[in-house]
């Protein structure tokens, strides 16, 4: 096996394994599949968190993971795909951050590894085993690379902004108790 096999087949794997993940979140969140909740449920989930409309943040968060996860495993348009997967998962880990990284405590950690597989996926290309290297590279121009990472960075940042000043102001209008109240017997 040369060298540039042992790349191609690791790659493969890298895409199939993240891509694979990927989808089955997004089916999650787009239909219930897989002890999901569906797009209502998932709505009313992004709408607590303060991702809003709670519903159109479900069906964007869902066909960038079902999409972008499907076309990494293939290896088709892996520019674009990495990108919108990776928008997705710097979302999810924007409200997972205020629980630190790690995931048993509810932090950030898996979104974060699932993203940074996916834009290192867009970067480096699918490998020759996927439907890029089969067509040509039609959607896998170097060009693409920083087109697809710089806009979904620009979304990603709209969105995670909106959202983070939603949950500020929300926040700010509840007031903590600035001493415990005692109950006298």
């Amino acid at each position: 096996m040369s060298c540039y096999d042992r790349r191609d087949l690791g790659l493969l794997l890298l895409r199939l394994g993240t891509g694979g993940v990927l989808a089955a979140h997004g089916t999650q969140k787009l239909f219930g599949w897989f002890g999901g909740h569906g797009l209502e449920g998932t709505g009313q989930f992004m709408e607590s968190v303060g991702y809003a409309p709670g519903k159109a943040s479900a069906m964007a968060a869902g066909l960038a993971e079902t999409g972008g996860g499907t076309l990494l495993a293939l290896g088709l348009a892996t520019p674009a795909a990495g990108a919108a997967a990776a928008g997705a998962m710097a979302g999810a880990a924007a409200v997972h951050a205020p629980n630190g990284f790690f995931a048993q405590a509810g932090g950030y950690e898996y979104a974060a590894t699932l993203g940074l597989a996916a834009v290192g996926l867009a970067i480096s290309g699918p490998g020759r085993l996927s439907l890029d290297h089969a067509l040509g590279h039609v959607f896998n121009r170097g060009w693409m690379v920083p087109a697809a990472l710089a806009a979904t960075a620009a979304g990603t940042a709209a969105v995670v902004g909106a959202r983070t000043r939603r949950v500020r102001a929300k926040a700010e209008g509840k007031q903590e108790a600035l001493f415990e109240e005692v109950e006298e017997s």
